[in-house]
């Protein structure tokens, strides 16, 4: 019998009793994983047994990273690439010093909250550029040697914005949005191959980048973080049936599974993570 007490589960348990996910001597690198749901990612796909590359943009960050993963996992292979994906000579050093990748998970984003009549056409641009060519370039490289092996796999991490479209964050979603295409056309070019390509949409989760929000918005209006949270779904978030932000192990778990040989007929789909926000039956 599985005991938990306040809806959290003993460490113990999930490290012994979890399913097997086979990812054992598979190769991944997450973009943007020194943070948020991106390090989420490493974690779980290090207690799975894979090896990973994280990626920040600053080595000091990478280097913090590692050490805390190592902690949790002192026989994990881990270790770490600096890239800032605004910069092509970056990618471009980054994708030469890779290597052989089974898993690659199309993390890094930026977003801004800003009015529409505002936001200039550079900004637009680099959230194109980083948002969406970074996955580009990357899967360009990586998936000619993955349908070769026949296997790998490949996630775009999109987001709920995708489909609701904040309007003080348009140019974010249209790049969320624009994922969903490229990853739709990735999965057919590797059609009857043991390659999946798919994109995730995660709703609003409890990142260290939420949790400075909400406590800056705490301060501003002398409330706690926990009162803030509720009043973001029952006045912003109102679609959400969640009703609460997810945390960084209800995304990252996820998407473990997706990328593992056990979820081998998802393939070409956008999987939803939102907590209900988006609506809809599909």
């Amino acid at each position: 019998m599985i005991i938990s007490i306040n809806g959290i589960v003993d460490a113990y348990v999930i490290k012994f009793c979890k399913m097997d996910l086979q990812l054992k001597n598979k190769k991944a690198f997450v973009s943007g994983s020194t943070s948020g749901i991106g390090y989420g990612v490493a974690k779980w796909l290090l207690s799975e047994g894979a090896s990973v590359v994280i990626n920040g943009r600053k080595q000091y960050s990478i280097t913090t990273a590692i050490e805390s993963l190592r902690h949790d996992y002192p026989e994990a292979k881990v270790s770490g690439l600096q890239a800032d994906f605004e910069k092509v000579d970056h990618i471009d050093r980054l994708i030469s010093e890779l290597g052989d990748i089974d898993i690659l998970i199309n993390n890094v984003g930026i977003y801004a909250s800003q009015s529409f009549y505002d936001m200039s056409d550079e900004e637009w641009l680099r959230h194109f550029q980083v948002n969406v060519m970074s996955g580009v370039r990357l899967s360009r490289k990586l998936l000619p040697k993955m349908i070769q092996k026949n296997w790998g796999r490949i996630i775009f991490i999109s987001s709920e914005c995708a489909s609701i479209v904040p309007t003080d964050m348009i140019a974010y979603s249209m790049t969320k949005t624009a994922m969903h295409t490229v990853s739709r056309g990735l999965a057919q070019l590797a059609k009857g191959t043991g390659v999946t390509v798919n994109t995730v949409m995660p709703g609003s989760t409890m990142t260290e980048g939420a949790i400075t929000f909400l406590e800056g918005v705490a301060s501003q209006e002398n409330k706690t973080k926990e009162e803030v949270a509720d009043e973001f779904f029952t006045n912003v978030r109102t679609s959400s049936l969640l009703q609460r932000f997810a945390t960084v192990d209800e995304i990252a778990s996820t998407i473990c599974y997706l990328v593992s040989p056990l979820a081998a007929a998802t393939n070409g789909s956008s999987i939803k993570i939102d907590g209900g926000s988006t609506g809809g039956i599909m």
